[in-house]
């Protein structure tokens, strides 16, 4: 009888030390959105059926919470197997859809990519905080610039892998992506965007548009602007790689004049093949500090923090902002 009372309150214990240490995991997990911005603190987080998976799933998981990740741990591959499913909404006209990959270190790859996982790098990559200053870059960092930016590199180097997002946004073509392309008004000019991106969008228009009442930096930003260009369907040049824009969660606000300054590495570089990568950030346009903290507010990331920079260029990529803003 003893014996079955001390394995009886062993059993109870275990039991609460692993409840103890899930709940304050989550606890913990939960508290990445502290510092991110505020759409982000609005989410309510639960702990996933799988805990064990890794923790830069459940970024994914509360990026796109209307997609459902069932994981599990594939022995025969040694890697985690991600079954998606996209139920169906009405707003958007689709039917539900599902799709499965592998983990395969945060490539998100459907089985017959496995072979080829060196031809990608992770999703989830470093996006400063804070635009880094190229007056502080040393050697080695305008090296890896420069090396990263090489015809070479682009052409043949690894790249963004697209099948998450091709399977997100129904971009395995351009036929089968254009049924999801709305058009919309931003800041004043029609444009192009996957429907997926409309309220996110239409947020970061309200919250501009509200603010440039009362500042006069952020009035004299909306009125400088002379197109909001999203959509197209196209390879990044000089690579073999989709563009976000063929996805239509690409944006690319264009003033209706630069002043002098440069706006886009590749064109700079044409004219400054040595010192593009450390133009001063006086001699680049740049949208309003603000204008940037708001888009990242809602889920999209600034191609002016890029090494490779692009200033006029807002992507939407919230498991970025989820990854990088999380300390």
């Amino acid at each position: 009888m003893k014996k079955v009372f001390s394995c009886a309150l062993i059993f109870f214990f275990s039991i609460c030390i692993f409840a103890k240490s899930r709940h304050s995991a989550g606890r913990a997990y939960s508290g990445i959105f502290m510092t991110m911005p505020k759409k982000f603190h609005e989410m309510i987080v639960n702990i996933p059926d799988n805990f064990f998976e890794p923790d830069e799933i459940k970024i994914f998981r509360f990026a796109y919470p209307d997609i459902v990740f069932a994981t599990s741990f594939d022995d025969e591959k040694n890697d985690w197997k991600i079954e998606l499913t996209v139920p169906n909404k009405p707003e958007f006209g689709a039917d539900t859809k599902t799709g499965i990959f592998w983990w395969c270190d945060g490539r998100i790859l459907p089985e017959e990519e496995l072979p080829n996982a060196d031809n990608y790098h992770p999703i989830l990559y470093r996006y400063p905080k804070v635009l880094e200053d190229p007056k502080d870059f040393d050697e080695e960092k305008i090296r890896r610039v420069k090396e990263y930016s090489s015809r070479e590199s682009r052409k043949n180097g690894a790249g963004t892998p697209p099948f998450f997002f091709d399977f997100l946004y129904s971009a395995k073509s351009q036929r089968t992506i254009e049924s999801h392309i709305v058009q919309v008004k931003f800041l004043g000019h029609k444009t192009r965007i996957h429907e997926r991106i409309k309220e996110p969008l239409r947020n970061v228009e309200k919250k501009i548009t509200l603010l440039a009442k009362t500042d006069a930096e952020i009035k004299e930003f909306v009125d400088s602007i002379k197109s909001s260009a999203a959509y197209h369907w196209r390879i990044i040049a000089g690579t073999k790689r989709k563009s976000f824009h063929s996805y239509g969660i690409a944006v690319d606000v264009l003033p209706q004049k630069l002043g002098g300054k440069a706006i886009f590495w590749s064109w700079e570089q044409d004219r400054n093949p040595d010192g593009w990568m450390i133009l001063p950030l006086s001699r680049r346009w740049m949208p309003p500090e603000r204008v940037i903290e708001i888009f990242e507010e809602e889920g999209f990331i600034w191609g002016g923090k890029w090494g490779i920079w692009d200033n006029m260029h807002f992507e939407y990529h919230p498991e970025l902002i989820l990854h990088n803003f999380k300390k």
